[in-house]
């Protein structure tokens, strides 16, 4: 597939627009190009009087070879890279044991679901309390001036970023397409499928909560363990091993 990048339409555009104006970029009629795949969407607001949306595809041609080597000098005509997550490891068909992370936030839950996605089964130790008994201790606080040292904004299922809106953007550079990965389980877990392609996606304080749920549930059923209200003070080290 290409990756075809900067192409402009009015807001008001119709859908048969899109491959109409990839089409035309590329100097091809409609028939010649396969499927149409939003990867990037943004909004170029510069002139209020004439608001568009700009686009990045992914389309399928037959000659791809022949329109690379057309638009070499043009970047906006590029081969689609290969965003697929590649895991590192696979655990063996007998587990002698099993591994355990700490703390089930963000970092938390995808360590997690990528170890049980790797066949790990992992352990997970949080210091709070499952999502929806810490949504209310959170409210109790909020509302009621009541804290939970325990189970509050901080610690729990989901970690703080669980009573935010859920902004998925960042600046860092991604060139393994890791974010895309976190983007692609969001969406299983029911996240709207637009965080896809949306310049600057957000996700919805209501739709975090049992999105977390849906989460540790394929972590449980692809062998994981997480332990609520079981807090870490301390690691024994004896002869160089935990």
């Amino acid at each position: 597939m290409l990756r075809i990048s900067e192409i402009r339409l009015p807001i008001d555009h119709t859908p048969e627009d899109l491959p109409a104006a990839v089409a035309a970029r590329l100097g091809l009629v409609l028939a010649d190009l396969g499927e149409v795949q939003v990867f990037r969407r943004s909004q170029d607001a510069r002139k209020a009087s004439a608001l568009m949306f700009s686009y990045g595809v992914d389309v399928a041609v037959a000659d791809e070879a022949l329109l690379l080597e057309k638009f070499a000098s043009d970047h906006r005509v590029q081969p689609t890279p290969d965003m697929r997550y590649h895991f590192v490891g696979q655990a063996p068909a007998q587990l002698a044991s099993r591994p355990i992370v700490v703390g089930f936030g963000p970092a938390g839950i995808f360590a997690a679901l990528i170890l049980a996605q790797s066949g790990f089964r992992p352990i997970v130790l949080e210091r709070g309390k499952a999502v929806r008994e810490r949504t209310q201790d959170t409210w109790g606080l909020w509302r009621k001036k009541v804290l939970d040292p325990e189970s509050n904004v901080q610690f729990g299922e989901g970690g703080a970023g669980t009573f935010s809106d859920g902004k998925l953007y960042s600046q860092i550079k991604d060139p393994q397409h890791h974010g895309r990965k976190v983007l692609e389980e969001f969406v299983k877990a029911g996240a709207p499928e637009e965080i896809l392609y949306v310049s600057k996606p957000h996700i919805g304080t209501f739709r975090l909560v049992s999105m977390v749920e849906q989460m540790r549930r394929e972590i449980e059923r692809l062998g994981g363990e997480i332990r609520f209200q079981q807090r870490l003070t301390g690691l024994h080290l004896e002869q160089g091993r935990v």
